[in-house]
Parts: structure tokens; C-alpha cells; sequence
């Protein structure tokens, strides 16, 4: 049973706040920049310094706001995969053989 007794009311409103933005969020297709600033954990200054490099993919409908499709920023999000110890052995163990090595 809840005591309600010790919930502080502003950190329960602010958790519920944060649990409808967080919901909000992941039913979203196109966001905005702050939604990928929540999304990505960057700042939107550096977000901004990001699409005006091109390095970011992003949509200007209207010349002014600029939208972001949350598959390809998550795409972006996943590019540059670093292997794992043991993809690395048998890359290494796998071009050695090529080679004609022996392991």
C-alpha cells in the first residue's frame, strides 16, 4: 500500500511530467529538434552546428523549421559500429587464413 504521507507532490509531478513527454515521444515519427535533443542526449546548439554542417539528415518543409524522421536519426545514431573483442579474432584469424597463414 502507498504511503502517501511521504511523496513529495512537485517530484511526483515532475516524474509524470517527465513519463508523458517520454510516451509522447516514442509514439512520434517526425520530431523536432528538441525531441531530438531528448531523443540523442546532444544540446540543440549542437544539433544546429550538426544540420548546418550536413551532418545530420533533416527536412525544412516550409523554409525555416526543420523536422528530423526519428528511423533515420536512430540509423544515424547506430552508424560506425565498433566490433567486439571476439568479431575482431576472427576478422584477424579469418585474414590470416586468406593470407595463407597458420593460427
Amino acid at each position: 500500500m502507498l504511503d502517501t504521507g511521504k511523496i513529495d507532490y512537485a517530484t511526483l509531478m515532475a516524474q509524470l511530467q517527465r513519463i508523458e513527454e517520454n510516451t509522447r515521444l516514442a509514439a512520434k515519427r517526425v520530431l523536432t529538434i528538441s525531441d531530438v535533443a531528448m531523443l540523442t542526449g546532444l544540446s540543440v546548439s549542437y544539433l544546429y552546428k550538426m544540420t548546418s554542417a550536413k551532418q545530420l539528415p533533416f527536412y525544412r518543409p516550409n523554409g525555416k523549421c526543420i523536422f528530423f524522421n526519428r528511423e533515420e536519426i536512430e540509423d544515424w545514431m547506430l552508424q560506425n559500429r565498433a566490433n567486439t573483442i571476439d568479431e575482431a579474432e576472427q576478422q584477424a584469424s579469418k585474414y590470416l587464413l586468406q593470407k595463407g597463414g597458420k593460427l
